[in-house]
C-alpha cells in the first residue's frame, strides 16, 4: 500500500514521502480500514516539527483519524463487520491507503456523510464532548472562553456550550475568523492580534470571571487565563500550539516558563485549577471513553445540534499545501486529505 511518510522534520515542503509499505494486520480487538480519507490535526504540524515526543520515530506515518470500509476484523470484534463505513481514530498511522484502528474508538457511519464531516467527529468533536461534558461538566449561564475558536475544536466547544445556553467568548486572530465566529454564535469574539483578550474579559464581565476556558495554545495564554478565573473555575489546558513558533531550546524553555508555576494551596485559596488533557493518553488507557463520546457526537450531528465545518479538502498529492495552511493558522474547521 500507498503512505505519506515523514521521513523528515521540518518544512512540509520536504518532511513527506509516499512510499510503499505493507498492509498492517489488525490484533484480535482491531479493524483494518481502507482509508478513503484522513483528517489534519495541530499535532501533526508538531510531529512534523519534530516537537511532538509521542511521535514514532523516523520514517514515520502520522495521521490520527480516519474514515473509510472495513476490510477485515480482528476475531473478537463484534460491533463492526467488513464492509461497514465507519470513522475511526489510530494511533498514528492515518496517513496511508489502509489503517488500523481499536473497535472502541470506530463507529458506523452513513455512507452519505461527507468525509471532512467524518474524521472532525472522530477527533475535534469527541475531543470538544469529553473536554466540555466529561471534564468541564458546562451548566446553563456558564462563562466560557475558547481559545483558537475558529478551529476544530474550538468550533466544536463552541457549538456544545450553546447548546448548554452558556455565554461564549473566543479568541481567534483575523477579521475573518471573527465574522466565523459570530456565525457560530460566539457571543464576544476577540481578535487576540488587536485587542488583549484579559482585558476584553475583563471589561464585559466587569467584577465576574470566567467558569470555564479551553485553552490549546499554552504557555502565557494559561497563566493569563487562570487569572480570569471565578471562584469554582477551570481552565482546561490541552495543547501547546505556541510552542511550534519556538525556533530554539531557548524559545521552548520560554514558552514553558510562561506557563506559570503554581501550587496546590492556589487552587484551594481561590477554589480554582487548571487540568491538563492528553487525549492521546486518554484513548490509550480508556478508548471505551472515547468511544462514547465519538457515538454520541455522531448521533448530535445527525440530529443537526453539531455541525462540523470542512475548511479545506485536499487530495494526497497536496499533503504539502494541507499542511501549510493547517500551520498558517488561517485554516477555520476541519482539513481533510483524501486518496
Amino acid at each position: 500500500m500507498k503512505a505519506a511518510c515523514l521521513v523528515k522534520y521540518g518544512s512540509s515542503h520536504t518532511a513527506f514521502e509516499i512510499r510503499e509499505v505493507d498492509i498492517p494486520q489488525p490484533s484480535s480487538e482491531e479493524i483494518l480500514i481502507k482509508v478513503e480519507a484522513f483528517g489534519l490535526n495541530y499535532a501533526d504540524v508538531m510531529a512534523r516539527l519534530g516537537l511532538y515526543k509521542a511521535a514514532p520515530p523516523l520514517p514515520a506515518i502520522l495521521g490520527y483519524d480516519v474514515v473509510g470500509y472495513v476490510t477485515k476484523c480482528g476475531a473478537d470484534v463484534q460491533n463492526i463487520k467488513i464492509g461497514d463505513r465507519v470513522t475511526a481514530l489510530t494511533r498514528f498511522g492515518g496517513y496511508a491507503e489502509y489503517a488500523i484502528a481499536k473497535n472502541e474508538v470506530a463507529n458506523i457511519i452513513p455512507d452519505s456523510m461527507e468525509a471532512g464531516v467524518a474524521v472532525a467527529l472522530a477527533t475535534q468533536y469527541a475531543t470538544a464532548y469529553f473536554l466540555a461534558y466529561d471534564m468541564a461538566n458546562l451548566q446553563e449561564n456558564d462563562t466560557v472562553l475558547v481559545h483558537a475558536a475558529a478551529g476544530g475544536v474550538g468550533t466544536a466547544l463552541v457549538q456544545m456550550a450553546l447548546d448548554r445556553n452558556c455565554t461564549v467568548f473566543g479568541t481567534c486572530s483575523s477579521a475573518e475568523k471573527i465574522d466565523y465566529l459570530v456565525k457560530n454564535g460566539v457571543h464576544h469574539p476577540i481578535n487576540y492580534l488587536e485587542t488583549d483578550f484579559g482585558s476584553s474579559v475583563k471589561t464585559i464581565l466587569k467584577k465576574k470571571g470566567l467558569d470555564v476556558i479551553f485553552d490549546p495554545v499554552g504557555g502565557k495564554s494559561v497563566k493569563k487565563g487562570y487569572q480570569l478565573l471565578a471562584s469554582g473555575g477551570r481552565l482546561f489546558s490541552f495543547g501547546v500550539s505556541s510552542m511550534s513558533k519556538a525556533k530554539s531550546i531557548f524559545g521552548k524553555l520560554k514558552v514553558l516558563a510562561q506557563f506559570g508555576i503554581y501550587h496546590p494551596l492556589q487552587f484551594l485559596g481561590g477554589s480554582k485549577g487548571i487540568i491538563g488533557v492528553n487525549m492521546l493518553k486518554i484513548a490509550d488507557e480508556n478508548p471505551e471513553k472515547i468511544g462514547r463520546a465519538m457515538k454520541a457526537v455522531i448521533q448530535l450531528a445527525e440530529q443537526s445540534v453539531l455541525k462540523p465545518h470542512v475548511g479545506g479538502e485536499f487530495e494526497i498529492h497536496q499533503l504539502t499545501e494541507a499542511h501549510q495552511l493547517l500551520e498558517s493558522r488561517q485554516s477555520m474547521g476541519k482539513i481533510v486529505v483524501k486518496w
